[in-house]
């Protein structure tokens, strides 16, 4: 029975870890232009707080959906990047969010990547306009 315990504690143990260093992606708008029109405009990348960023990544795609029109092209980058941390606002642009009616839920995701190879994937969602 003692052996059973340890070997449950230890799981859970384990597995509390594992959720701790998941991959993670986080950002706020920043100071985009207000826009409504469903005419986005072109802007710098929000900052971006990646954690936990599966080891062997050499680049970091990220892109941007509206979960309420998902077939727009919102755009994005891929970025060499090898370590978490925080991107700052300014390194590439893409189409602001602009929801012609009403606020949309927006979706930001990143895809880490050794060469080809996924290694992982991070979301973070945030509506529009706040």
């Amino acid at each position: 029975m003692i052996r059973f315990t340890f070997f449950v504690a230890a799981a859970l143990l384990a597995g509390a870890t594992a959720a701790q260093a998941q991959f993670s992606l986080a950002f706020q708008w920043g100071n985009i232009p207000r826009c409504t029109s469903g005419n986005p405009n072109t802007v710098p990348n929000p900052q971006f707080t990646i954690r936990n960023l599966p080891a062997g990544t050499d680049t970091v795609e990220l892109r941007l959906v509206d979960l309420d029109v998902p077939q727009y092209n919102h755009g994005g980058a891929t970025l060499r990047l090898s370590q978490s941390g925080t991107l700052p606002p300014g390194i590439f642009t893409y189409r602001s969010p602009c929801p012609p009616n009403g606020v949309h839920t927006y979706q930001w995701t990143a895809t880490a990547r050794q060469g080809r190879q996924v290694l992982g994937t991070a979301t973070a969602q945030r509506r529009y306009p706040e």
